[in-house]
């Protein structure tokens, strides 16, 4: 007996639409590994349609005052925590994470990070005016870009999809986004949420469109003519891509594009704490998390007594269903991801040691286990390329010039921790560390008022705080003469 698939579809213009063309692809949950929907695969007349609607409302939107587009993201955000058990259920359909911790480290964030944008609305800021010529004045104008296309990851669908839409619509643009081909359900139920919103406040209908797809449609969307604005997370690879090709046309472009985080430990640091610390940042949400700590140096005099530590609390770790209260992650996305972080696994080098973990848990599904490993090189493969899985690396390092050199030495740059009671030398090491995040003492929070974005192969531009915000702006200076 084969069971009917749920039936996803673009939203478009206000409406839900299915491919113009009638493509779709199945959408897997990673639980089971089995297929629970259908979505769009869309081509170039639905990425047309959506960019069309975009940018016709564009004009109407752009000239609405701050005041009504505060009020437009504060009822989402009032929206969302209404449905909060529908998005919950998606996002745990989409990924397989566990419902208690989407609940609670995921819609929060969200709202308010909706209701911050929703704030900065009303807080576009330029230099002041004045006198800067003999009889003339001059003053900046901050402005919306116009129509963004945005491609969100699967790690965090709807977290990134609210990191996109939230600033760039606070702004004054219309927004176009793609979410990942694996993960599309919670973004089309925001796609509902938002388009209600948008029609019981009496704004136009394509000032917010969703459309589905696989890298095609993505290639699409980044070629299109209409954005002003192109906006991904993603990898490196995809990013270097979008920039290439959005450079044809001079599109603005936003990419955070990953990390490979260093958590340098020091022998003066409390090592049950940051043991217990870093493994919950190491393996939340199975380690597919950018600024995750999943890349550990540790002064050599506590070395092995913190590899014991932290191997005996990965093993205590439990992954499993969403609906399992003791579970700290779930599984991995799909089936490839299943099969990079097995890779890294297999082809560890001879000095690696797995001290606990490094196999898939179960036979259904795309779960495995808290990995730890230990007697690394700088230069291996498994150091130098970021895994995206819940595996934690160790390596030893001898004094603070070398923590420092380890650190930095890799191509991403996103985010970094530093565990010390030393004041001067956590401050020496928030210098020196080249990551667009350190952290002191902990490791992975993240909150709407600060910039979160990385460095060299980590990408360019910021998401959330006022520099996100920021990012969805044009600025243009205009000047006067006084003489009439």
């Amino acid at each position: 007996m084969t069971t009917e698939l749920r039936r996803l579809r673009n939203y478009i213009d206000g409406e839900f639409q299915d491919a113009a063309d009638g493509r779709t692809t199945e959408v897997v949950n990673p639980v089971t590994g089995e297929a629970y929907a259908t979505a769009p695969l869309s081509g170039a007349a639905d990425v047309d349609a959506a960019m069309a609607a975009a940018e016709a409302a564009f004009p109407a939107w752009r000239d609405v005052v701050p005041a009504e587009r505060q009020k437009l993201l504060l009822k989402i955000a009032d929206a969302f925590e209404e449905r909060a058990e529908e998005l919950i259920a998606a996002e745990s359909e989409n990924t397989g994470k566990p419902l208690g911790l989407t609940r609670t480290e995921e819609i929060p964030p969200m709202v308010d990070q909706i209701r911050f944008f929703a704030g900065a609305a009303r807080m576009l800021e330029g230099r002041s005016a004045g006198e800067y010529m003999e009889g003339l004045t001059s003053f900046i104008r901050r402005e919306p870009i116009g129509v963004c296309a945005q491609v969100a990851p699967w790690n965090y669908p709807m977290m990134m999809g609210v990191w996109k839409f939230a600033p760039a619509l606070a702004a004054g643009n219309t927004v176009v986004l793609k979410p990942s081909d694996t993960t599309p359900a919670s973004t089309v139920l925001m796609a509902e949420i938002i388009g209600g919103v948008l029609a019981d406040l009496g704004h136009p209908k394509g000032v917010f469109n969703v459309v589905c797809g696989d890298r095609d449609t993505g290639r699409r969307m980044v070629e299109h003519p209409v954005p002003a604005m192109v906006s991904i997370t993603g990898s490196v690879r995809a990013g270097m891509q979008v920039a290439e090709s959005a450079s044809k046309d001079i599109k603005r472009v936003h990419l955070e594009l990953g990390g490979k985080a260093p958590v340098v430990v020091f022998e003066d640091t409390d090592t049950a704490k940051a043991v217990e610390d870093i493994s919950t940042a190491g393996f939340f949400n199975a380690g597919q998390d950018c600024t995750a700590a999943t890349r550990v140096l540790v002064h050599e005099s506590i070395h092995d007594e913190f590899v014991a530590a932290l191997a005996k609390a990965a093993a205590e770790i439990k992954t499993g269903a969403p609906d399992d209260e003791d579970v700290l992650y779930g599984p991995l996305n799909n089936a490839n991801q299943l099969a990079q972080v097995s890779g890294f696994i297999d082809r560890l080098p001879a000095h690696a040691k797995v001290e606990t973990g490094g196999q898939r848990v179960g036979d259904k599904g795309y779960f495995y286990a808290p990995t730890v490993v230990s007697g690394l090189k700088q230069d291996d493969e498994i150091i130098q390329n970021e895994v995206f899985g819940p595996v934690i690396t160790v390596q030893s390092f001898t004094d603070e010039e070398q923590a420092i050199n380890y650190a930095n030495g890799v191509e991403y740059a996103l985010a970094s921790s530093v565990w010390t009671k030393d004041h001067a030398r956590a401050m020496r090491l928030s210098k020196a560390l080249e990551f667009g995040c350190v952290w002191i003492n902990t490791h992975i929070p993240l909150v709407a008022e600060m910039p979160h974005g990385g460095f060299k192969k980590s990408g360019y531009g910021k998401d959330l705080s006022a520099y996100g915000f920021d990012d969805y702006t044009r600025v243009k200076h205009v000047m006067t003469s006084l003489d009439g």
